[in-house]
C-alpha cells in the first residue's frame, strides 16, 4: 500500500478520492494550505473532517459531507460506553495491524465486582479500581471501566450492587447478565449512565434488544466459539434496530487458548481485509475465564490471565473483562497497551524547554538534553533522584533520543544555541559552562564555537550524572 493510501475493507482510499468530495475551494479555514492537502491528511487521519467549515455549515455541501463521512468510516465501528469526562470509546479501527496505519482507542480494561459480594468488599475493590494509576513516559495510565456481575440471578441484589457501584465511581459500568428480568432492574436504576448490556445470545436477544433500544444502551452479542451464529445474531439485531453493537466470540483458557485467538483474528481479518460489515464491531475479551479453573493457587490464575490479557491486547480486543487486581498482574498490561497504541510515525515527545530541578542559583550546573519522552524521564528520573540541582535545557530534537538526534542532524549545535537563547538560560547563571551528553560529544566544538559557552562533555548514560558532577563541578578554572 502506498503513502497516503488507507485500505477500507477491500478497496483503498486514495487523497483523491476524497479531494473530489471536498468543497476544492482552497480556502484556507481548515488550517491546510489546500483541499489536496486537506484531504491528504484525512486520509491519515490526522485531521477531522470538521474541520472542513464550509462542508459541513454550507446546505450545498451536505450530500458530499455524508459521502466523506461514509467513506472515510472505519471498517470496526466506535461504540461509546459511558458518559461525560471518564465516557470510553472502543473500536474505531482502520486496519488490521498497527504498521499500516496508528491504532485508536486503546483496549479498555475492566475489572469486575459481584453482586454478592459484602458491602464492605465491593466498596474497597471499586476503590482499588479507582485508584490505580501509574505515570508512564509522562502519561497517568489507569484502568477504564468496572463489570458488574450478577453472581445471584436476583433483580433486586443486582439492582443494589449497581447502584452503590454507580455511587463509588464516576468509570463506566458493564452490567453482566443473561437474564432479561435482572438486567431491566439494574438498568433501570443506572440507565442515564448508558451502560454496557453483556449480553444478548442467541436464546435472549429479543428481550435484551428491546432494553438496549428503550435505554439507549450498547450491547454485546455473546456466540462462543461460533462465529456463524454471532454473524447472525448481528444481523437480527441490526435489522432489529440496535446499531450500538460490541462482539464476544468467546475466551476459552489454556487448551482453548489457540481456538480464542483463532476466532479474534478471523473476526479482524474479515471485517478489516474483507469488509464484512457483519464483523465489524469492537472485540471483547474475557481473560477472567481462566478463574474457572479448579484447585489453582491464586497466583498462578493471575499468571494465567495476564497473558492472556497480553495475546488478546495484541490480537485485536477492544475491551477486557479481568479479575486479578493485583499490580504485578495488571501493570504490564497497561504498559504494553500505552505502547501499542502510541502513532508508529511520530516519536514520543515532550515540549522543548527549560526545568528546574531543586533550588538551583546563579552558580548551578546546566544540562542539555533531547526531547525524546523516553529520554527526558530517565534524565528527569536520576536528577530528582540524586536530589541534584541544576537547570535542564531541553532542544527540540523532533522526538529524536540524543544519539539518533545527532545523527540524524535532528539535534545540531544550531539548535543547542537557539535554546540556549529562547529559553533564557543566560539570565538565570552567571558562568558559561554547559553539560551536554557524552553521546552528543562530537558537538561540542561547534557548540563553543557558536555560543561562546564552554562545553563539558557528561557522561553517556544519565545514572552517571552524579559522579560526574561531583567531580567536575563547579568546574576548574583553565
Amino acid at each position: 500500500m502506498s503513502a497516503g493510501e488507507v485500505k477500507k475493507g477491500v478497496r483503498e482510499i486514495s487523497p483523491l478520492d476524497v479531494y473530489m468530495l471536498l468543497p476544492r475551494t482552497n480556502c484556507g479555514k481548515c488550517g491546510e494550505s489546500s483541499c489536496m492537502a486537506f484531504a491528504t491528511k484525512l486520509v491519515n487521519r490526522e485531521v477531522t473532517i470538521d474541520l472542513c467549515k464550509p462542508l459541513i455549515e454550507e446546505e450545498k455541501y451536505k450530500t458530499q459531507y455524508s459521502k466523506v463521512k461514509e467513506l472515510l468510516a472505519p471498517p470496526i465501528r466506535e461504540v461509546t460506553i459511558g458518559v461525560g469526562e471518564t465516557a470510553v470509546k472502543v473500536g474505531g479501527k482502520l486496519v488490521m495491524y498497527r504498521h499500516e496505519l496508528t491504532y485508536t482507542n486503546p483496549t479498555a480494561i475492566a475489572i469486575d465486582v459481584t453482586d454478592e459480594m459484602p458491602d464492605d468488599e465491593l466498596l474497597k475493590r471499586v476503590e482499588k479500581i479507582n485508584s490505580l494509576a501509574y505515570t508512564y513516559i509522562g502519561k497517568t495510565i489507569r484502568l477504564d471501566m468496572v463489570a458488574v456481575r450478577s453472581t445471584s440471578n436476583d433483580p433486586i441484589k443486582f439492582r443494589t450492587a449497581v447502584q452503590k457501584v454507580a455511587s463509588a465511581t464516576k468509570l463506566p459500568l458493564i452490567l453482566c447478565t443473561f437474564n432479561p428480568d435482572v438486567m431491566k432492574a439494574a438498568l433501570e436504576a443506572t440507565y442515564d449512565r448508558r451502560p454496557l448490556i453483556y449480553a444478548a445470545t442467541e436464546r435472549n436477544w429479543r428481550q435484551m434488544a428491546d432494553l438496549a433500544l428503550m435505554y439507549n444502551c450498547p450491547l454485546a452479542v455473546f456466540a462462543p466459539n461460533n462465529i456463524t451464529l454471532l454473524k447472525s445474531l448481528v444481523n437480527t439485531l441490526l435489522e432489529y434496530g440496535v446499531e450500538d453493537l460490541l462482539i464476544d466470540p468467546g475466551t476459552f483458557p489454556d487448551e482453548g487458548i489457540a481456538d480464542t485467538i483463532t476466532n479474534f483474528t478471523i473476526i479482524r481479518r474479515s471485517a478489516c481485509k474483507f469488509g464484512d460489515n457483519l464483523l465489524g464491531f469492537p472485540l471483547i475479551g474475557v481473560p477472567m475465564t481462566v478463574w474457572s479453573i479448579k484447585d489453582a493457587p491464586k497466583e498462578v490464575l493471575c499468571w494465567k490471565e495476564a497473558c492472556l490479557a497480553s495475546m488478546l491486547i495484541a490480537r485485536y480486543a477492544d475491551l477486557l473483562i479481568l479479575h486479578g487486581l493485583e499490580g504485578w498482574s495488571l501493570l504490564p498490561n497497561l504498559i504494553l497497551r500505552a505502547n501499542i497504541y502510541t502513532d508508529p510515525r511520530k516519536p514520543v515527545a515532550v515540549e522543548p524547554g527549560l526545568r528546574v530541578f531543586g533550588s538551583p542559583d546563579e552558580n548551578s550546573p546546566v544540562l542539555v538534553t533531547s526531547n525524546y519522552a523516553l529520554t527526558f524521564f530517565t534524565v528527569q528520573s536520576d536528577i530528582e533522584s540524586a536530589g541534584i540541582s541544576c537547570y535542564l535545557l531541553v532542544v527540540d530534537s523532533e522526538g529524536y533520543a540524543v544519539e539518533s538526534a545527532v545523527a540524524g542532524r535532528k539535534m545540531t549545535a544550531q539548535t543547542i544555541a537557539d535554546a540556549i537563547k529562547s529559553f533564557g538560560i543566560e539570565e538565570k547563571v552567571k558562568h558559561r559552562y554547559l553539560i551536554i551528553p557524552g553521546l552528543a560529544a562530537r558537538l561540542s566544538g561547534e557548540i563553543e564555537e557558536l555560543t561562546g559557552w564552554k562545553v563539558l562533555v557528561g557522561p553517556r548514560d544519565s545514572s552517571g550524572i552524579q559522579a560526574f558532577l561531583k567531580e567536575n563541578w563547579p568546574p576548574k578554572k583553565s
